[in-house]
């Protein structure tokens, strides 16, 4: 990725950027963020999240299964189990909000 700005602005976010100890990139990821979140589009930030996680734990799993051998019926239901419970009590502290 690659970004432009008017010469003044790059000034200003390197400045604040060295202000805050922060690289150059992590700055601008927080400031993103922060401007996606403020702008009312934290869902998408979090969608990408999400997917970058659960493409991140399906590689993990992939791995582990060619090393140690497929997971059996009872593992995955159990796996199943805990993240419906997961999920149920994530729900429950949303609406609690």
């Amino acid at each position: 990725m690659s970004v432009t700005f008017a010469p003044e602005l790059g000034e200003a976010v390197e400045a604040a950027a060295a202000a805050a100890g922060l690289s150059l990139s992590e700055w601008m990821a927080q400031a993103a963020e922060a401007k996606m979140r403020a702008d009312g589009q934290a869902r998408i930030f979090e969608e990408a999240e999400r997917k970058r996680r659960s493409e991140g734990l399906g590689k993990f799993l992939d791995e582990w299964e060619a090393e140690h051998g497929a997971f059996t019926e009872e593992e995955m239901a159990r796996a199943r189990r805990r993240r419906e419970l997961a999920e149920a009590q994530a729900r429950e502290a949303e609406e609690q909000e």
